[in-house]
């Protein structure tokens, strides 16, 4: 059992996704980078460590705003894409595990975002200029990792996934458009009303126009037959005088009577009104061989 276990501390394996640290005494001896099964001493002569050797992935952590050319207040969503290419230089540069490389490497990007953004407008941060603003970021990761202690990283791309104002400017900044919107609106309102009443102003005026023309038609085509009627009444009237007095009387009495509360006061033998009715035998009888 000894003598297997014994073994088993001598042996380890390194996976394909990982770097193997072989260290002797605490001090590093060799990085074992290809994977397979390897031999080391006992502990405490030799200890192994891995590290990942993946493309690795860092996402911005900090809401913190940073400031604009124009003094503009931004939050800044962002990511690296990184690995580590040298483990000796990591291990002794930066820590013993990845976690130690992106706290210290999330510090830098944030360091170089706001060096750049520092240079620049909103209006840049949200154009094609940004790939530029990203380039240089990437630049600036790059010179800091590779400086006098290199890190044994590698910066692989540096992106941007969202620029915004802070909550009380985006909100300032809605508001703002809200009523824009509204005056927009409101005057989109005032022009339709004032062409409604420009149309409604025109359709009334086109109706007077009509009505007056058909009341001009209409009377002249009445005057046209009242003088048509007074000229056969005249003709008729010429003929037999007699029977246009009894006409006239029955018009007379036709407006006189209008009403069922009509009330006429006369002296029957007095007045000619009621002549007709008096002498209305007689003026039968003498019209009659004239018909």
């Amino acid at each position: 059992m000894v003598v297997l276990a014994l073994m088993s501390s001598m042996l380890f394996v390194v996976d394909q996704r990982q770097f193997g640290v072989l260290y002797a005494l605490g001090q590093i001896k060799e990085v074992i980078t290809e994977p397979g099964l390897n031999f080391k001493l006992p502990p405490p002569f030799q200890n192994v460590s891995y590290i990942d050797k993946r493309l690795l992935t860092l996402d911005s952590s900090d809401t913190e705003p940073m400031l604009t050319a124009e003094k503009q207040r931004v939050v800044i969503d962002w990511y690296v894409r990184w690995r580590i290419s040298e483990p000796t230089e990591y291990i002794r540069n930066v820590g013993l595990d990845e976690n130690a490389g992106a706290m210290q490497l999330n510090r830098v990007v944030r360091n170089a975002f706001q060096e750049e953004i520092n240079k620049r407008t909103v209006k840049e941060l949200l154009s094609l200029k940004r790939e530029a603003l990203m380039a240089d970021v990437k630049r600036e990761v790059l010179e800091s990792v590779r400086g006098a202690k290199p890190w044994g990283v590698d910066v692989v791309d540096v992106r941007i996934t969202r620029v915004d104002y802070v909550e009380a400017i985006t909100e300032s900044v809605y508001r703002r458009m809200e009523a824009e919107r509204k005056r927009v609106a409101n005057e989109l309102r005032s022009t339709g009303a004032a062409e409604g009443e420009k149309i409604r102003a025109d359709a009334d005026r086109q109706r007077e126009i009509t009505i007056a023309n058909a009341y001009r038609d209409a009377q002249k085509i009445k005057g046209e037959g009242d003088a048509e009627a007074a000229r056969i009444y005249a003709e008729s009237f010429g003929r037999d005088p007699q029977f246009a007095q009894f006409y006239r009387s029955l018009e007379a009495y036709k407006s006189s009577f209008n009403k069922k509360s009509d009330v006429m006061v006369l002296d029957p033998s007095t007045s000619d009104f009621f002549k007709t009715f008096r002498g209305g035998n007689a003026a039968s009888t003498s019209a009659a061989p004239r018909k």
